[in-house]
């Protein structure tokens, strides 16, 4: 199955083991401490990572923009971390168990990420999936890549995969993202990540989820999901930027809770009886029985049989088998059918 390695530890496959990435964004609301408190809820969640963004006004939006949007700026200067606070929350999250990710915007993010915070993947948002300058650049790292498919058709994604590739990397897992905060149900479409397996059968597929709720993140992993990557949020009732519909801790924790449950009983696709539904046949599965009193010589015919439990008689495959065979003995009805009761 596809599979990329992301630490000695880590590795990402289709059915594996879930990777929970909790994604900040910008619930920390510019606040190192809100930031770390975030992360300490994420690893008591059982998430296995934490994503933060690492956009700055100067990487996010142009000039034109700002000019238009005047307020853009300073919102995004205030959501924002600068190198020293993502370093500062990198090294929190790593000294406490949990991997620390970031979404670049720039080159020198990219490098910054990679060369400082240690991540253990760069994860491409949605926006820049045909930014294909950018993909070199990230490519050309080596730095196993999350690339997340929001917005894009089949052929961008094609070409996005393509451009990363001919840089030699191939360390790629493809995340299936509806890029809406909040989507309908109905545009969810989960059987995406099939078509992405099949489409991509080299590559691990995750599953970006941006619904409110739990429960299409374990839906996403009993199609084979490896890695799903959820907004967390303290308390929900602030009012930022997605985190209306960011996830709370309590629900955070039953969400990992399930997709693990999910992929641990997904099992094989060769079908086995295990030793305890063995067991259960005898408990469970019926046995022949007469519907009447008979005599011993007496023949028996269809209608003098039925089948009820339990199961430690002649089982009920064999029942054509008994009609037109006499009975050895006497027998009451309702009573189980043994191999000596037969002539």
């Amino acid at each position: 199955m596809a599979s990329i390695k992301l630490s000695d530890s880590t590795i990402l496959g289709d059915y594996g083991k879930p990777y929970i990435v909790a994604e900040v964004n910008t619930s920390h609301f510019g606040e190192i401490d809100l930031a770390k408190k975030m992360i300490d809820s994420a690893r008591e969640s059982g998430c296995d990572c934490v994503k933060f963004q690492s956009w700055s006004s100067g990487t996010l939006y142009s000039k034109t923009f700002y000019d238009e949007n005047p307020i853009a700026k300073r919102f995004v200067d205030k959501f924002s971390f600068s190198e020293e606070e993502l370093a500062e929350v990198a090294d929190y999250s790593q000294e406490n168990g949990v991997a620390f990710a970031s979404t670049p915007y720039s080159p020198e993010e990219v490098d910054f990420l990679i060369e400082r915070c240690n991540v253990p993947f760069i994860k491409i948002a949605s926006m820049d999936l045909n930014n294909y300058p950018y993909l070199e650049h990230i490519g050309k790292t080596g730095t196993p890549i999350v690339l997340s498919t929001g917005m894009g058709d089949l052929e961008e994604i094609r070409r996005a995969v393509e451009t990363i590739e001919n840089t030699g990397n191939s360390n790629i897992c493809l995340l299936h993202c509806i890029s809406i905060y909040p989507p309908e149900l109905s545009t969810i479409r989960l059987k995406n990540i099939t078509g992405l397996k099949m489409e991509f059968p080299e590559y691990p597929i995750g599953f970006s989820d941006h619904s409110e709720g739990i429960e299409m993140a374990s839906a996403a992993i009993a199609l084979g999901a490896c890695l799903i990557e959820k907004h967390l949020t303290l308390d929900k009732n602030k009012i930022g930027m997605d985190n209306q519909m960011a996830t709370e801790p309590e629900e955070m924790s039953l969400l990992v809770k399930n997709c693990h449950n999910v992929q641990n009983a997904l099992g094989g696709e060769e079908r086995i009886v295990q030793d305890a539904e063995l067991e259960q046949r005898e408990r469970i599965r019926r046995s022949i029985v007469f519907t009447k009193n008979m005599k011993a010589g007496e023949k028996i015919t269809f209608e003098d049989l039925d089948a009820k439990r339990p199961g430690t008689g002649i089982p009920p495959e064999k029942m054509y088998e008994l009609v037109g065979k006499s009975v050895s003995r006497d027998v009451e009805c309702d009573t189980i059918i043994l191999p000596g009761d037969i002539e």
